[in-house]
């Protein structure tokens, strides 16, 4: 008996059908399709315009407006919030010469949204530009059925134990490879900085990398790549959760690994630098915790347990090439003296711009305590 599997209707369309009007000629015009965080602080909403050229630059794409009363970001009886194009990628479902624009979100006062990060994190990058911070994000994620489901698991029950599907090949022990590896090549194609990707220890989990990325550009980059993967995964009819503890029990949470140096941890002697920068961080652990996913600490909490690869969210540790530290130097860095670390903490569903700033704030500003600094007037 044919098993049915839990996708969408739409994904039942006739794809070949699409393909025919995919191929039609624009005649010059090109279609640029905004994309922008949501009142959640977790979704992403995007909708499109055609321009009569193709932009060059981001200075080429014009400002645009949203109903925010429809994304939770304002009232209906004040409802437009503006749209300011911030980079812009090729579009890898429209194809050449369209685009996919990231943008921030702006109140009818034209002050930041309270879900749009970027803003003090632009700051933040600016004034620590000399550092040249890189960046690299882990983006764990799970897919799951439409009915919520894990992808691929027993309908009445679960797979068997972890152990066989980290890094897995073989039709038993992975699940959905045809949409990870479509998202890695929509993210090629889009100017995406990926830089590879895995099966995770539970099935059904994957785990893609973007970097390194410079300063605000890891932001960028990575909420553009989470975009291409929702839409990819709705091509497929399934949904990718960044729920970093999306079942219980016995299986691991999603987090998003964040990997991170300054020029001076990279140049030789450059350890003495690190361990600098670990020591600040072990000083301000319960503010990182707090930024380091959406709800101030609380679905890191379901995640951060002192299990399955983890440290215990309420206590600070460091150690070379342990993955059930807060923070992890590995080994190859301790070796050679110089590199960069891990911080194993932050959530799957973090903003990739509070925790990159926050990180800045500690080991370059050398902020303390839980407030933060308002540079603004700087």
């Amino acid at each position: 008996r044919a098993v049915a599997m839990s996708v969408s209707h739409s994904s039942r369309l006739n794809k070949l059908v699409r393909e025919q009007y995919m191929r039609l000629p624009q005649d010059g015009l090109v279609q640029v399709t905004y994309v922008w965080i949501d009142g959640s602080g977790e979704g992403v909403r995007c909708k499109s315009r055609t321009l009569d050229k193709e932009p060059k630059s981001i200075e080429d794409v014009p400002e645009w407006n949203f109903d925010g009363s429809s994304t939770a970001q304002a009232e209906g009886s004040n409802s437009d919030m503006f749209l300011v194009p911030v980079h812009m990628f090729r579009d890898p479902f429209c194809l050449d010469p369209n685009k996919l624009v990231l943008c921030e979100v702006l109140k009818y006062n034209r002050k930041p949204a309270e879900t749009n990060l970027r803003h003090t994190c632009k700051k933040v990058m600016d004034l620590v530009k000399d550092s040249h911070p890189w960046f690299g994000m882990e983006q764990e994620y799970t897919l799951l059925g439409i009915n919520g489901h894990p992808y691929g698991w027993p309908d009445n029950g679960f797979p068997g134990p972890q152990g066989p599907y980290y890094c897995g090949v073989g039709a038993d022990k992975v699940y959905g490879r045809d949409i990870v590896e479509s998202h890695y090549k929509a993210c090629l194609y889009a100017g995406v900085k990926i830089c590879g990707t895995n099966a995770e220890v539970m099935p059904s989990q994957w785990e893609f990398q973007v970097g390194p990325c410079e300063g605000i550009e890891m932001g960028d980059h990575l909420w553009m790549a989470r975009f291409i993967l929702h839409r990819v995964c709705e091509d497929f009819g399934v949904v990718a959760t960044l729920d970093p503890k999306p079942m219980t029990g016995n299986w691991n949470g999603a987090g998003c690994h964040t990997n991170y140096s300054t020029e001076e941890m990279r140049r030789e002697g450059g350890l003495k630098h690190i361990e600098a920068a670990i020591e600040k961080l072990s000083k301000r652990h319960d503010y990182h915790i707090c930024v380091y996913d959406p709800r101030g600490g609380r679905d890191n909490s379901r995640r951060l347990t002192g299990h399955h690869e983890t440290s215990n969210i309420f206590e600070f540790s460091a150690g070379v090439a342990n993955r059930g530290a807060s923070i992890r130097i590995p080994r190859q860095v301790g070796q050679d003296g110089y590199g960069y670390f891990e911080d194993r903490r932050p959530a799957a569903n973090c903003d990739p711009y509070a925790v990159t700033e926050a990180i800045m704030r500690t080991t370059v500003l050398n902020e303390t305590g839980v407030e933060t600094k308002n540079y603004a007037d700087h």
